[in-house]
């Protein structure tokens, strides 16, 4: 008996081997789930720490995935999302300079974090894990600005915390401030009053940051938001935008006012951009340039853009820039994307009780942000930036009641 009790260690599908296996894959699905908490925890601090947190859920993920103890699973907009991979690519064999091209599309990998959160994100104590990291992020992030702002940050400096640039930062916090008034509002967890003290908090680094188009990208989200919360509490924007504006620095203000200003300097190098992106299009309709190559074409003084305009690499515009580099069906291809994305949360949005509606809300005003701050900024190019968009547009597929 004794023999026989030990031999059944050794048989597939009895009770020993099934938890066997039922640890293995606990223990994979563990790692895969702290990897991508990494990933979260540095996403508005280190590009590189990120990334590499990203590779090890990557690793993970494929592990579970080959072994067959989980099942590949993407939400409906991936398949458009794909397109627009596969249009990129083309777009690269037809470039004016291929190696750029492809050397470019290597962050086109990036988006495995579609699937990758499918699988990670399913269980409470996984989506407590995988939240908790992008909300320390986001607390790491606003204490080094604030931080630097008050004790080195000369007057009228755009603050980018973390980031390289200033640019990349602002649309990090716009995201980021997605997910803030998104749990702030409509989560019933204690945690939320977290979210809500950073809500102001991350507002201000925001303005810092001096970057207009992400201020008008997360006002529209925050009118969304609000709109489903109470639709009388819209009166409460002008009301906010009125006494924001009152007690704003200085710099922030000139900014600000400068959004409605055709003499404004940057805004005339944005219609510059824009004239130049219509001839470029107009001359490369199906396949653009080449992804990252824009910037090598418009040199030519045909397409009539300043010296001040030419040191710059892109256009200022999503669909601009998606449009001249890999050409018009890749353009078509990306607007599939975002408005599959945007009417598919919508669905999640009927039912205000049920769990899932904090994460949708979040996701569709992320979505509205991106957008709309990207009609004057090429924000999806930005790898940091297109990370956490995706997550949060995946998520609400991923939730398991």
């Amino acid at each position: 008996m004794n023999r026989r009790r030990g031999s059944d260690k050794l048989i597939p599908g009895s009770t020993v081997d099934t938890k066997i296996h039922s640890e293995g894959k606990f223990r994979a699905r563990t790692a895969l789930v702290f990897a991508l908490a990494g990933g979260l925890l540095f996403s508005l601090i280190s590009i590189t720490l990120m990334e590499s947190f990203l590779a090890l859920a990557f690793v993970f993920w494929l592990v579970l995935i080959l072994k067959g103890e989980e099942k590949f699973s993407v939400p409906p907009f991936f398949w458009a999302l794909l397109v627009y991979v596969g249009l990129s690519l083309v777009a690269c064999i037809f470039s004016v300079n291929a190696e750029t091209s492809f050397k470019d599309a290597r962050e086109l990998l990036l988006y495995l974090i579609v699937p990758i959160t499918m699988t990670a994100f399913g269980e409470s104590r996984e989506r407590s894990i995988l939240v908790t990291g992008l909300l320390l992020s986001g607390w790491a992030s606003i204490a080094y600005s604030l931080g630097y702002w008050v004790l080195k940050a000369q007057p009228g400096e755009r603050i980018q915390g973390f980031m390289g640039h200033y640019m990349t930062q602002a649309g990090l916090l716009m995201l980021y401030l997605c997910v803030s008034l998104s749990f702030f509002v409509f989560s019933d967890r204690r945690a939320r009053w977290l979210w809500g003290v950073s809500i102001p908090l991350a507002g201000f680094c925001l303005e810092l940051t001096l970057t207009r188009s992400a201020w008008v990208g997360f006002a529209a989200a925050a009118i969304f938001i609000l709109f489903l919360y109470k639709p009388k509490a819209l009166i409460l924007v002008p009301i906010a935008a009125g006494l924001l504006f009152f007690l704003s620095p200085q710099p922030v203000k000139r900014r600000a006012a400068s959004i409605f200003s055709l003499k404004n300097y940057t805004n005339q190098l944005r219609i510059q951009y824009f004239k130049a992106g219509m001839k470029i299009i107009a001359e490369k309709p199906l396949f653009g340039t080449g992804p990252d190559t824009v910037d090598m074409v418009f040199q030519n003084p045909k397409y009539g853009l300043s010296e001040e305009a030419k040191r710059n690499v892109h256009l200022h515009s999503n669909p601009v820039q998606i449009a001249a580099e890999r050409g018009l069906p890749t353009l078509l291809a990306w607007l599939a994307f975002i408005g599959w994305s945007f009417f598919s949360l919508l669905k999640f949005l009927k039912n205000r009780r049920s769990r899932v509606f904090p994460f949708a809300a979040a996701a569709a005003a992320s979505i509205l942000a991106l957008f709309t701050a990207g009609l004057f900024e090429y924000n999806f190019a930005d790898s940091e930036v297109a990370v956490l968009f995706l997550f949060l547009i995946t998520a609400p597929f991923a939730l398991k009641e």
